[in-house]
């Protein structure tokens, strides 16, 4: 049967921490969903400016629970993670992956959500360089490394890291892929 990861994320996403790891989980044969606060289309951010639209398949309020899903995706850029934590019904999704041990990857800034979520106490992690004060207030043992696994939580620091994240998340599954076929930022 086919993996199926969800992928939280709304405007303002990093385009390449979406679109890459999505495409690396697809060369794995691994069913992506995009879950979002609307439906319609969410604006990526690159370059310092708006970037591409990406499809919403569900929005937070058609998905009953973490139930039919593998595991959760959040992408990073500061706006992405920071209104998705002021959702509560996005920061219950986050929660319920992480309290059924089903893997949850959060690269950049998007670890700021596991913190809301409150799954980082005495865990090891790792975020974007401006967080990681966040993450420690949210009582968690931060490194600086591209990728960063505890049970089942996998975060990373930025765009550079992807396939390091991307393998982490696809090994987690159970699933393979070699790391130089995977696509980076």
């Amino acid at each position: 049967m086919t993996k199926r990861v969800m992928i939280l994320a709304t405007d303002g996403f990093e385009q390449s921490e979406l679109e890459k790891p999505k495409a690396n989980l697809e060369k794995a044969g691994i069913a992506t969903e995009v879950v979002s606060l609307e439906e319609g289309m969410i604006r990526g951010w690159k370059d310092k400016d708006w970037g591409d639209a990406i499809k919403v398949d569900k929005t937070v309020d058609e998905v009953a629970n973490c139930e039919g899903y593998d595991a959760l995706l959040l992408p990073g850029g500061q706006m992405n993670p920071d209104i998705l934590r002021m959702n509560e019904r996005a920061i219950a999704l986050v929660r319920e992956f992480g309290m059924a041990g089903k893997p949850v990857a959060a690269i950049c800034h998007a670890p700021w959500l596991l913190a809301e979520a409150g799954l980082i106490d005495g865990k090891t992690v790792t975020g974007w360089p401006s967080i990681r004060t966040d993450l420690k207030n949210a009582g968690a043992n931060v490194v600086d490394q591209e990728v960063a696994t505890d049970g089942n939580l996998i975060t990373s620091r930025n765009p550079d890291d992807i396939p390091a994240f991307s393998k982490a998340l696809i090994d987690m599954l159970g699933e393979s892929v070699a790391r130089d076929q995977l696509e980076a930022a």
